[in-house]
């Protein structure tokens, strides 16, 4: 189930972005009057999954999705018809039109991504507002979840005090931080530590499988059993809250594996909170210390269980406009600087560059209406910036060479 929804969220984003990315050139091209042959959600490569011509234009669905492209006639591109372009150029052409027609049907695709973007980002804050973790709240410091920051000297139950010298001053701080992180101040037991990372960081994290970095510590909430637990007969419903084991206290998931080692093979007894019931589940545990139980939770669980202060800030319709294209602004800033850090031999961070897998990965397993629109408006910022880059195969390459000829 979890492979089906990933790859639903997966597909359902990439069809949006590349549809929308696409019309941007279509709308332009049509109203300059430049004739488009083809209109295409993934790529037709011998054959289609789905065409129809409607007017002068074919739209059709391909079969392999690794993206989408419109067609235009007269456009010198990989896709270019070379009898079409040996002769004379015609009017409808794209060759035809005036630099700044062809320059606007060119930048049509990455306008509509940042757009849409923002748009995304307005109608999150507009319909959800925004939350945030106070680092007061945060009494047992945080997760440390990836085991390059455990090597590096962080530990689980750190609080975090600064990255770089910048103070921490809410959670999501230390998300917008740590991928230029040099510098971590925190906090153990009472003393002030600082925690240097190496120049190749990102390289050495990208070599790594775990993705997580620094996270809020949960609790157990359960999220389904898996289908080759030994537990998958008890009586577990989603949501249930695992608080205690053999009488002792559970407070976070991450204590779990430490808590089951050497339990390895025998049966414990759990108190489980039900909504506001607590009961009691025998659960047996693997030989690998596993109870083979899917672990959930959100930040709604958080402020109900009382584990951390959790601020709300809701916004009219107006004030989500000015705030959602500030939020654009920030994600569309870093996404610069990751592709700075990328670009830079010294950060390592090349080598963490994926393609389609990798952007499969970041969608959750189960389905979430807010991640997969904030997701969505991620993946449309980075298409909108790596189509803006100077290369020939991508529209900044049409761009440039454009702006030459405009100048020139």
């Amino acid at each position: 189930m979890e492979f089906v929804i990933k790859i639903s969220q997966f597909l359902l984003s990439l069809s949006l972005l590349i549809v929308l990315h696409e019309l941007g050139h279509f709308i332009p091209a049509k109203l300059f009057k430049t004739k488009v042959e083809k209109f295409f959600l993934f790529f037709d490569i011998k054959t289609a999954l789905f065409k129809k011509k409607i007017g002068e234009t074919v739209y059709g669905i391909g079969w392999l999705p690794l993206g989408g492209y419109v067609k235009i006639a007269g456009m010198i591109d990989e896709s270019m018809d070379k009898e079409q372009m040996a002769k004379p150029p015609e009017p409808w052409e794209f060759r035809s039109k005036p630099a700044w027609q062809r320059l606007i049907i060119m930048l049509g695709g990455v306008t509509v991504n940042f757009i849409l973007a923002a748009v995304i980002y307005i109608l999150m804050l507009f319909g959800y507002g925004d939350m945030d973790i106070s680092t007061d709240s945060v009494q047992d410091g945080y997760w440390i979840v990836n085991p390059l920051l455990n090597d590096l000297g962080l530990e689980t139950g750190d609080n975090i005090v600064s990255i770089n010298g910048k103070e921490i001053v809410n959670y999501k701080d230390i998300k917008r931080n740590i991928l230029d992180a040099q510098v971590i101040t925190i906090e153990r037991q009472g003393e002030i530590k600082d925690i240097n990372l190496p120049k190749d960081f990102l390289g050495q994290l990208s070599s790594g499988r775990s993705r997580g970095l620094i996270e809020l510590r949960y609790p157990f909430i359960v999220e389904e059993v898996a289908d080759s637990s030994a537990n998958i007969g008890v009586d577990l419903k989603q949501g249930d809250v695992i608080r205690s084991i053999n009488g002792e206290e559970l407070k976070y998931f991450d204590q779990v594996e430490g808590r089951l080692s050497p339990l390895k093979g025998q049966s414990i007894s759990a108190e489980i909170l039900r909504g506001d019931e607590t009961i009691t589940r025998e659960l047996a545990v693997s030989d690998e210390g596993k109870v083979g139980i899917f672990p959930g939770g959100n930040w709604a669980d958080l402020e109900r269980l009382e584990y951390y202060d959790i601020t709300k800030r809701e916004y009219s319709f107006g004030e989500s406009i000015g705030a959602g294209i500030t939020r654009f602004g920030e994600q569309m800033s870093s996404y610069w600087l990751q592709l700075k850090l990328i670009f830079n031999p010294e950060t390592g961070a090349y080598k963490g560059v994926g393609g389609f897998k990798a952007i499969y990965d970041i969608f959750p397993g189960r389905w979430s209406w807010p991640d997969f629109w904030n997701l969505t408006a991620f993946l449309s910022i980075m298409l909108g910036v790596l189509n803006l880059l100077p290369i020939p195969a991508l529209d900044g390459g049409h761009v440039m060479f454009l702006l030459y000829e405009m100048v020139s």
